[in-house]
């Protein structure tokens, strides 16, 4: 099949790999523009590393709707098909309207649930037994397609980079066996049922701040659902100190939420939600990440001190 993919992060370049190795003829990859991150270095996006590495033109809009010349180039171009991988950018009628037999998304949850920016994050911050990827034909709502096909795994205890890993992969060995059903018109294509819909937005860098307030599995989900970004963090007076993992024990506590209560060997322990969470690996400010043993080891801590229960500005 002739296809223009379109992807930005990470979770896009083993679709991208796969498509190419299965024997597509991939005429653009159309990616995000380069960034400044750090001291004003300019960064390309992964997608946009792995096609220069597969010898695929680039494509990079500011913002594609705008852009005219790009939109010609595709059409000129005469995909079959457009696939979609987390590109970031909404695609308006027109630009679902070039390719032959259609725009189609690989989407990292179980639609309908988990529509939008974070699926892979909220299926671990919502306990959800099991999560996945669906392929679906695109239209103009957001994630609201008609669905091809899915593959399912369970969430077990498995951190961001971990689900994200699998769900990547997954994504791209179900795209490479529905695209065939696709082009030979055998493809069944499912309408969601709205009732069973759920969306997620994106997820910022406050949001990884924690008072203590919520149930310790919530916070333990919560620090798997954000390793490595944004990561959760405390407060101790202008002090921001991360949390890299954690358990729930179910044990009560009568002490204010965010109280240091104990520190050991197994962990620190800390009133969370009327109940205990004991943090396992931790990293001070400037620091390395490190178990909570060996932190002990160089540090004392005051136990009976609470952390803030507002984020500093």
């Amino acid at each position: 099949m002739k296809i223009v993919f379109m992807g930005t992060p990470d979770f896009a370049v083993p679709v991208l790999h796969a498509l190419k190795k299965a024997g597509h003829e991939i005429g653009y990859a159309v990616t995000q523009p380069d960034r400044k991150r750090n001291r004003g270095k300019v960064t390309f996006s992964p997608v946009k590393e792995a096609a220069l590495e597969l010898d695929i033109p680039v494509l990079q809009p500011e913002k594609l709707k705008n852009d005219e010349e790009v939109k010609e180039k595709i059409r000129e171009y005469g995909p079959d098909a457009l696939i979609v991988v987390a590109y970031g950018q909404i695609l308006k009628q027109d630009v679902l309207d070039i390719p032959r037999l259609g725009c189609f998304n690989v989407h990292g949850s179980l639609l309908p649930k988990l529509r939008g920016a974070s699926p892979v994050q909220h299926a671990i911050l919502q306990g959800m037994e099991k999560t996945g990827v669906t392929i679906m034909k695109m239209g103009p709502g957001l994630d609201d397609g008609d669905m091809i096909s899915r593959a399912e795994t369970p969430v077990d205890h498995k951190n961001f980079e971990q689900l994200f890993d699998e769900l990547s992969q997954m994504g791209a060995e179900l795209l490479v066996k529905t695209l065939p059903s696709i082009e030979d018109g055998t493809a069944v294509y499912t309408p969601q049922k709205e009732e069973e819909a759920t969306k997620c937005g994106m997820i910022r860098k406050q949001d990884g701040f924690t008072g203590f307030q919520q149930d310790p599995v919530e916070v333990e989900r919560k620090i798997r659902a954000f390793d490595p970004w944004p990561g959760v963090f405390c407060q101790k007076g202008k002090d921001r100190i991360k949390l890299w993992a954690a358990e729930a024990l179910d044990k009560a506590s009568a002490e204010k939420n965010g109280t240091l209560l104990q520190a050991s060997e197994k962990g620190i322990d800390i009133a969370c939600g009327g109940k205990i969470l004991r943090v396992t690996e931790l990293q001070m400010p400037g620091k390395k990440r490190v178990k909570a043993a060996d932190f002990l080891r160089g540090h004392s801590v005051q136990l009976g001190e609470t952390f803030n229960r507002e984020l500093e500005k």
